[in-house]
């Protein structure tokens, strides 16, 4: 990345704002199928849905069936959340990731920081960012997991802002902190993958001959960081995303051993393609629209 120290905390947390909703624009359908795939298990575990197969046949038969069944537009279900979230937990975490790193190692040291502190240092800014940015997300999940409803059938939440205030009313403040916790795990988990692994894959990159700090050079370390996130992260998401989409569970452990118990240990890696079509996809564009981005404020 450019030298973060000749760009202000707010240049960078706008940059790196606008970056994040531009890629959750983009990508949100995948976003989407994914969320319903997670979910689809926990629907028939809890009697929701009746017998007979998946509904839902990995990626591009997500994709198709939400479209075929209830319109296009319903893949981009939660964005306006969605893009709540990313201003927030996308600006901070990148935004706080430079200062929390000069923090650990000291302003003289920050031309050679090891792994081990860029890891802590994108966990911490990764479990901030999350914290004030939690009720974003469950608004986003919530939107996501709702189906088509049958005829006469109102849905919960009209939109974005009536979720907000409907879950305030009826759960209590607190509900819009529901999920903290594997939140917390989760994002401060993918946090270290995507912003360390792309810190460190693009420096290893540009130590080889003919490679500069160029498109190419952002994508391939984009992509990487995208892979290394979804392979750490998978099991913490689908927790999260459970805990989130509804109330059957009683705490983070009991989803996860609930979970572990009625459906095994690969249930964890459920929507896994979906998951890392969009987080290597999301990594890709939101690293590229970042570097551009971050031009306009040297």
């Amino acid at each position: 990345m450019a030298d973060p120290f000749e760009i202000s905390f707010a240049g960078i947390f706008l940059s790196s704002a606008f970056a994040a909703c531009f890629a959750e624009l983009c990508t949100i359908p995948l976003d989407t199928a994914k969320v319903r795939l997670q979910l689809e298990k926990r629907a028939a575990i809890s009697g929701e849905a009746g017998g007979g197969g998946s509904k839902y046949k990995g990626l591009l038969g997500t994709v198709v069936t939400i479209a075929k069944e209830e319109g296009l537009l319903a893949l981009w279900k939660g964005i306006i959340p969605g893009l709540h979230r990313q201003c927030l937990y996308g600006g901070l975490r990148i935004g706080l990731y430079e200062p929390v790193k000069a923090f650990l190692v000291g302003s003289n040291a920050i031309e050679d920081v090891s792994l081990f502190n860029k890891v802590l240092a994108a966990l911490v800014t990764g479990a901030i960012a999350i914290a004030v940015a939690n009720p974003t997300d469950l608004v986003k999940v919530r939107l996501q997991a709702e189906g088509k409803m049958p005829v006469g059938v109102p849905r919960r939440y009209s939109g974005a802002l009536d979720a907000y205030y409907t879950i305030a009313k009826q759960e209590g403040l607190a509900a819009l902190w529901t999920g903290l916790g594997p939140n917390i795990a989760r994002n401060a988990i993918i946090n270290a993958a995507e912003l360390a692994s792309y810190d460190h894959v693009k420096e290893t990159i540009l130590k080889f001959p003919g490679f500069s700090d160029n498109v190419l050079t952002h994508l391939l370390a984009g992509l990487g960081a995208g892979f290394f996130a979804v392979c750490i992260g998978s099991p913490v998401d689908v927790v999260k995303s459970r805990m989130m989409g509804d109330s059957i569970y009683k705490s983070t452990l009991d989803c996860f051993f609930k979970t572990l118990k009625n459906e095994g240990p690969f249930a964890f890696y459920k929507g896994f393609l979906p998951n890392f079509g969009r987080l290597g996809l999301w990594n890709a564009i939101m690293f590229l629209t970042l570097e551009q981005v971050k031009k306009l404020f040297l």
